[in-house]
């Protein structure tokens, strides 16, 4: 690996009204490295790298590229200085081309010369192995392959430094591995990138070294080798990780004879489930394993009739019931968290109190609307019981960091007090300190009473807080395991032998 530094930030500080973002950061990147900027939600990365790309003007401290000291007004100040950025959110237009894409407003002729567009946009995408036609529609391209290209159109503009901001967070297994391939191409042409993300295990997969912020503060850089994996989370939330696992769960028992919570009967949807049987017991923690598009959320999704229900029989506490909307799977007690917290769980132009009293506005009737004073009450009470960052309870919930927004949509089901909750990847996209919250919180409630499912892409984590997994395949249950067979070598065994 080269050791050449490419940028060095010293001494960086940012405040913004109320709030000291970045106090007296020190930040390295070497030429051809893979960087890691770790820390959890609020410890400064988004801060850091805004400065790097111009979006924000540092209080203090210097920036120096290749040895040169820089100071950046805009975005198009850190661009002209080799300084990419590729965000979360793909910003590129989905109904033009490829090509399009990457050259649009970079170009400052009057005429296009589209075949001189064309087979230039070929060839960077060639050269960076990227599976797409420059004159393919961008919308016709998967998530995966519209961020490489957003990486190649950054990459193109002479880059130096690439920001990845949570790139993967959309992508599948074999996706996230195309895109790490991309990210050692770049790497081996002296690209430094800098890894933004909460996955910690990619972040030991494909990263050299890591610098981790902690309350706007450098904790320290380590290369990525020389630094266990729980001493990086311990280094993120300040403490050592909680053994969440120590905690008392609810076990399964063969011969349990009580009637289950809910149970449901030969279950299927429209959205393409096979036929499932499904019981959870109160104070049960179970969970749905699998890989992405075995099935998992349209399990779930059918137990709450989210998708249309096209077959079988449920029962609540022993006594048949109808459930075929998400309105009656409420009014039996049933609440369900949904994967895709952005275009399904939050309502961002809404306040944080009217996203809280949602579902329970929703049970009551919106010709019973709830009194101002009862729903401030209400709001409060669960931004205190699950420490909610948030200005006040008329902050827009879109301003929120995820595992706020998350927290958010867990108070407003707690609101109305379900018996059986789901929670569907109830801690993508959060930082460690949160996930750890919402495990124990999990726990908790289940240790009350509550039976929930939890699904996470992360077999450890579901390790970690159920009790039994159903795993699935191909939208199949194929087996159950339990007690001393919960390991991740018999979760794995199972989803690739289909439960033989």
């Amino acid at each position: 690996m080269q050791t050449e530094i490419i940028l060095k930030m010293e001494g960086i500080c940012k405040s913004f009204p109320g709030v000291r973002a970045l106090h007296n950061v020190d930040f390295v990147l070497r030429k051809g490295e893979i960087h890691a900027l770790m820390g959890e939600n609020g410890a400064g990365k988004s801060t850091l790298t805004k400065i790097l790309n111009g979006v924000y003007e540092k209080d203090a401290g210097r920036i120096m590229i290749e040895g040169r000291p820089v100071h950046f007004k805009s975005p198009q100040d850190a661009q002209n200085m080799g300084i990419g950025t590729v965000f979360q959110e793909i910003a590129l237009c989905p109904n033009l081309t490829v090509a399009e894409n990457m050259f649009i407003g970079r170009s400052r002729d009057v005429f296009v010369n589209w075949k001189q567009m064309n087979e230039k946009a070929a060839a960077m995408l060639r050269s960076l192995g990227i599976p797409a036609s420059p004159t393919q529609e961008l919308a016709s391209c998967s998530i995966a392959v519209q961020q490489m290209i957003a990486i190649a159109r950054a990459v193109d503009m002479d880059c130096k430094i690439l920001i990845l901001d949570e790139p993967t967070s959309s992508l599948d297994e074999d996706e996230v591995q195309k895109l790490f391939a991309l990210m050692r191409e770049l790497k081996a042409r002296g690209v430094g990138i800098i890894f933004i993300t909460h996955f910690l295990d990619q972040v030991y997969a494909i990263s050299d070294r890591i610098t981790v912020l902690r309350n706007g503060e450098l904790i320290g850089e380590y290369l990525t080798a020389e630094l266990p994996q729980i001493e990086l989370v311990a280094k993120m939330m300040g403490k050592a990780l909680s053994d969440v696992s120590a905690m008392k769960k609810q076990e399964p028992s063969k011969s349990d004879k009580r009637v289950p919570v809910f149970a449901a009967k030969e279950l299927s949807s429209a959205a393409g489930v096979k036929p499932f049987d499904f019981t959870i017991h109160k104070g049960e923690v179970n969970g749905f394993a699998g890989l992405l598009g075995s099935g998992r959320s349209e399990s779930v999704r059918a137990i709450f009739a989210a998708d249309k229900i096209t077959g079988g029989e449920v029962k609540i506490n022993g006594k048949r019931v109808k459930i075929r909307t998400p309105l009656h799977a409420m009014k039996h007690g049933i609440g369900y968290l949904p994967e895709d917290r952005k275009s399904e769980g939050i309502i961002d132009e809404l306040s944080v109190r009217d996203n809280i009293i949602l579902a329970l506005q929703v049970m009551k009737g919106f010709f019973k609307p709830l009194a101002r004073k009862q729903a401030e009450e209400f709001a409060n009470q669960y931004i205190k019981l699950l420490d909610i960052k948030t200005p006040s309870l008329d902050t827009p919930i879109k301003s929120l960091s995820g595992g706020n927004q998350q927290k958010v949509i867990l108070a407003r089901w707690l609101l109305t007090h379900p018996m059986y909750l789901i929670l569907d990847e109830p801690t993508r996209g959060i930082d460690v300190g949160t996930k750890v919250e919402i495990q124990k919180l999990v726990l908790k409630l289940a240790a009350d009473g509550m039976s929930l499912t939890f699904i996470s892409s992360e077999i450890d984590e579901m390790l970690r807080v159920c009790s039994r997994l159903i795993v699935m395949k191909d939208r199949e249950i194929v087996g159950e395991l339990s007690g001393e067979n919960m390991t991740e070598q018999n979760v794995m065994h199972m989803i690739a032998q289909g439960g033989k």
